[in-house]
């Protein structure tokens, strides 16, 4: 005997394109030049919002498994994945998200990231090795005899899964181990040794005896790592095979009991005697591996920007379908605020993450003004945007009520996941510190900065004022550091103002810049300005705008 009917409950967003509903995203993907590659964005769009979607919930119901020993007591330190992620890890990897930077093609950058920011809203485990794969190349570079070797697994756009020699394999994924228990990012305090086996430097190798304290993706067919040597701190290119075609001795001692990031593997691992190859020169370890750091924090940025899209996409999506007190949630004039408002702040990260996206691309082809704006603006947009996402997602799911709160939803897997991207590749201290050790080491990199901010400045006094304290903030003989969070904060806004102002859609910069720089910023979300069109910036974010 039924006891009630059921309504009022909004169809479960599912089965749609996340690219074709997503207008801000292409109006982005053209706007730094990744318009050739529209059709290839459809067509992942379509994947994510499908299979991705699916895929994703069971890799993360179903952990990954440790096995230290065989049956018989062997050591075989290997862990064990659900089909579900093996099969995120063949789409990504063979839609380019590993590899399509490195083919050179112009705006090739700009469509990767795009791709990266479709994966992750659906499934952001899986984008842990892919992004360190993807982030391997240019450290790889700086040894041409590796990267011969080495550089052709990781293009191939093939996922082989099987423990094996890489040789052996259609494809290789890379993974990294820095850290360690008593230093943490300060990584100049690592233990680890390394001994030279024969002749000693560049290319050579070397044994490695010590710990790293987090290892992830533990499975994958090498690893760059950090170690002592006679000459200082050198980096390691660490295989899971010898060239002898024995395993590698690395012990995974156990898995991580993570937060979040619950289908990919972090681990603890021991190297009690492991073969490597010094990568670059030796005592110049950070120098070596902060080319691939620089790359992961650029994709910590793109991770935070589209799990803000995937929650607010599901928030406009259940407001504009589930009623309380007689009407619509996203007519309520104070839900309107609080919608408009999310859709404000993920749009604005979105676009500073494709736009840093687009200066890696420019720096690489060799300009220098690009090169200095990435130097400065990746430490600030990885500090604000990782930052920001908590509180979208905290927020978004306040706007789906308790559903928001309910597993059977992606909102709790969302808001687990948040926190490990300001956490991953450095802390938010340690961004800001880097962003006054940039501006230290090179002075050009805040004229680089305020040229940028300058013609927009120009047309809003509000962020000319905002230009003006950064440079008061950051002038000689002022005390920095215990300030620094309030001048990149300054600074991230600016960039964010700034480059909303050149994509020329006057609905969201001057939304944006109302309630971002002409006046103080709310603590919370919700409180834009009277006159901000609100309908508009909800029905630019909802995700059933194309076809699905």
């Amino acid at each position: 005997m039924a006891t009630h009917e059921v309504n009022n409950q909004p169809l479960p967003l599912e089965n749609y394109n996340a690219y074709a509903g997503d207008p801000a995203l292409q109006e982005a993907v053209a706007l730094e030049g990744g318009s050739e590659w529209a059709a290839q964005l459809l067509n992942y769009g379509e994947i994510a919002g499908h299979e991705i979607l699916s895929l994703g919930d069971l890799a993360n119901r179903h952990k990954p498994v440790l096995r230290t020993h065989d049956r018989y007591g062997h050591r075989i330190d290997q862990v064990d994945f659900h089909p579900s992620y093996h099969r995120l890890m063949e789409l990504g990897i063979g839609h380019g998200l590993a590899s399509l930077t490195w083919t050179g093609q112009p705006g090739a950058r700009i469509a990767r990231s795009a791709l990266m920011y479709l994966h992750n809203q659906f499934e952001a485990g899986t984008m842990c090795p892919i992004t360190m794969t993807h982030a391997v190349v240019p450290s790889l570079r700086l040894q041409p005899e590796i990267a011969e070797v080495w550089e052709p697994r990781v293009l191939t756009q093939a996922y082989d899964p099987r423990f094996c020699q890489a040789g052996e394999k259609r494809g290789a994924t890379f993974g990294m181990a820095m850290t360690e228990k008593q230093g943490g990012s300060d990584v100049r305090a690592n233990t680890t040794r390394a001994r030279p086996l024969g002749a000693a430097g560049p290319g050579q190798a070397y044994e490695l005896v010590g710990h790293k304290w987090f290892c992830s993706a533990p499975m994958s067919d090498a690893f760059l790592s950090l170690a002592q040597t006679s000459d200082g701190l050198s980096c390691f290119l660490v295989p899971r095979w010898r060239p002898d075609g024995s395993v590698n001795p690395i012990h995974i001692q156990r898995l991580k009991d993570k937060l979040g990031n619950l289908s990919n593997a972090s681990s603890e691992i021991e190297y009690p005697g492991t073969w490597a190859q010094m990568l670059g020169e030796p005592g110049r370890g950070v120098a070596t591996i902060i080319r691939m750091v620089g790359e992961t924090r650029l994709d910590c940025v793109i991770g935070s920007a589209s799990l803000m899209r995937q929650a607010v996409a599901q928030a406009v999506h259940h407001c504009s379908q589930r009623e309380a007190f007689g009407q619509r949630l996203a007519s309520q004039p104070l839900m309107m605020n609080v919608l408009a408002d999310l859709a404000l702040e993920s749009e604005a990260a979105m676009r500073l993450a494709l736009h840093l996206a687009r200066r890696f691309e420019l720096a690489a082809r060799g300009d220098p003004e690009s090169e200095l704006l990435a130097r400065i603006a990746t430490p600030v947009a990885k500090y604000w945007v990782c930052k920001r996402a908590v509180g979208v997602i905290n927020e978004a799911q306040e706007c789906m009520g308790g559903a928001g709160y309910v597993e059977e939803f992606i909102l709790p897997r969302l808001y687990r996941e948040a926190p490990v991207n300001a956490i991953w590749e450095g802390s938010g201290n340690v961004q800001c510190l880097d962003v006054l050790r940039a501006l230290e080491r090179e002075p050009r990199c805040l004229d680089a900065l305020m040229s940028l901010l300058e013609p927009h400045a120009t047309a809003s006094d509000a962020l000319a004022r905002c230009r003006q304290r950064i440079l008061d903030r950051l002038r000689p003989g002022k005390p920095q550091q215990a300030q620094a969070r309030i001048v990149v904060e300054d600074i991230a806004l600016a960039l964010q103002g700034s480059i909303l102002m050149q994509g020329g859609n006057n609905l969201v910069a001057s939304a944006f810049v109302a309630s971002r720089l002409e006046q103080q910023p709310g603590l919370l979300f919700g409180q834009l300005p009277e006159g901000v069109d609100s309908v508009s910036l909800i029905a630019r974010a909802h995700p059933l705008n194309g076809p699905s």
